[in-house]
């Protein structure tokens, strides 16, 4: 898949063009949603800002990116662990919104702990791949893979081994009551090597953007020693 419009130069586009296809991805997209191995909800959405957010982006719902954003708010996977940004709702960003300007990458998702995926190239000139930034060594890794190919696997199950070291018993009754603008900050914080069990670690619920500035700031600091 190629790269949004937004990725390479800013550019306006009719949402009646981007949506009027043959073939959008919506179909198989709800039915992978549906078919997830986990509680997944599918957010409801504002058409108009929907609309927006499609037309900044300029791409097409025949593209899993195009049809999420056009379609719904956005996802909540597996108990809410994951956010996966779509149109955009009151407690969830668009993807429009969430995207960086000054490292031209989308913000595609973020996780309860603050980690963050974003869609963006590598290098210059190549195709973009989902990176993460994790909160247990913040650092970035790209994953090597597209867009379509990381929603695909994180509906078919992939999440159950992307995070077994980052889990704790009874997760999924703690995270499931969180608003998607919320995550759970930890302390000692799971980057830290006595932070590493959080299980016995102190765990509350703190605004997600304060959290994944944190982690960012964290990374900073430390790369300055």
């Amino acid at each position: 898949m190629a790269a949004p419009e937004s990725l390479r130069a800013p550019r306006a586009h009719r949402c009646a063009t981007l949506t009027a296809v043959s073939d959008s991805a919506w179909p198989e997209l709800r039915a992978a949603i549906a078919s997830a191995p986990y509680p997944t909800a599918l957010l409801s959405t504002d058409d108009a800002r929907a609309e927006r957010c499609l037309s900044t982006l300029g791409i097409t719902t025949r593209s899993w990116l195009g049809a999420l954003t056009r379609y719904s708010g956005g996802l909540l996977v597996d108990h809410g662990w994951l956010r996966v940004n779509g149109g955009g709702t009151d407690t969830l960003p668009d993807v429009a919104t969430a995207a960086d300007p000054a490292t031209r990458m989308l913000v595609i998702a973020h996780d309860v702990l603050g980690g963050q995926f974003t869609w963006m190239p590598a290098q210059p000139d190549e195709p973009p791949t989902v990176h993460y930034f994790g909160p247990d060594d913040l650092g970035w890794q790209d994953l090597g893979t597209g867009y379509a190919d990381w929603l695909s696997a994180v509906l078919t199950g992939s999440l159950t081994r992307f995070y077994e070291n980052l889990r704790w018993p009874g997760w999924e009754d703690e995270v499931s009551t969180l608003r998607p603008d919320q995550g759970i900050h930890t302390w000692p914080p799971p980057w830290s090597a006595e932070g590493q069990d959080l299980a016995t670690a102190s765990r509350k619920p703190i605004p997600i953007d304060e959290l994944i500035a944190y982690h960012h700031e964290t990374a900073r600091q430390l790369d300055q020693q």
